[in-house]
């Protein structure tokens, strides 16, 4: 694996319980690659945690949320000249044994991203019925309007060339919850996207960003994002940069 042309962009918020065990995971299945925790206005010490286990970090000054931090990550991927990215939380959610297949497709040119798909692979924790409902129904909009069908249309464990990062650091990026409204920009776009099986598992500590009431804003804010995007495209429509 070339370790000096990727990267791995961990988004953080108040992780500073999880970070110790997923960075050694990381460590252990992907040694050498270098990893930069985008600290999201964390209260917790995940900066202070992410440095001690030799995570390059980025402190955002207030809370951007998950789509403001992981664009964070893309930008400093390309100040840094990394050519390739690893996209994956910092929960435990995400196995890092799998980030060589990720990368695989990506590496070898046969895609532009490459996507963990739970479902072609292994998925080992309960989701709620709310959460199941909108995956589904994302996925079947994904494929109505690109064609092709989809299995996991929400999964952030992803890998990306360095076209994708350009593309993704400008304005083309979701502020919050960046799912479904991504893989219709990649279509449009012209970009290639693979799904390759992977496992996740239950976030290690603490409560997901899904949890609770904010699967209803959830699924009520994506549908809000698919719809902006079709609009966007109808109107003016989106050039591969």
């Amino acid at each position: 694996m070339p370790a000096e042309r990727v990267i791995v962009i961990m988004p953080a918020h108040n992780e500073a319980e999880n970070l110790p065990s997923v960075l050694a995971e990381l460590r252990r299945w992907a040694p050498g690659l270098p990893v930069v925790v985008v600290d999201d206005a964390s209260t917790d010490g995940t900066a202070r945690v992410a440095t001690q286990e030799g995570a390059e970090v980025v402190r955002l000054p207030c809370n951007l949320g998950y789509g403001g931090a992981v664009q964070t990550g893309f930008k400093y991927a390309l100040e840094q000249g990394y050519e390739y990215a690893v996209m994956m939380d910092a929960d435990g959610q995400h196995d890092p044994q799998y980030i060589p297949a990720l990368l695989e497709p990506v590496l070898t040119g046969k895609a532009d991203v490459a996507i963990g798909s739970r479902f072609l692979g292994s998925l080992e924790y309960e989701t709620g019925w709310a959460r199941r409902v909108g995956m589904r129904l994302f996925a079947s909009i994904v494929a109505r309007f690109t064609g092709r069908k989809v299995t996991d249309p929400t999964s952030g464990f992803q890998a990306m060339n360095r076209a994708v990062l350009r593309f993704f650091a400008q304005d083309n990026y979701p502020s919050d919850y960046p799912d479904a409204d991504t893989l219709l920009l990649l279509h449009y776009a012209g970009f290639r996207v693979v799904e390759v099986p992977v496992r996740m598992r239950g976030r290690l500590a603490g409560a997901s960003m899904h949890s609770s009431w904010r699967v209803v804003y959830y699924i009520f804010k994506m549908f809000l994002s698919i719809f902006i995007v079709l609009l966007r495209v109808k109107v003016r429509g989106h050039r591969r940069p």
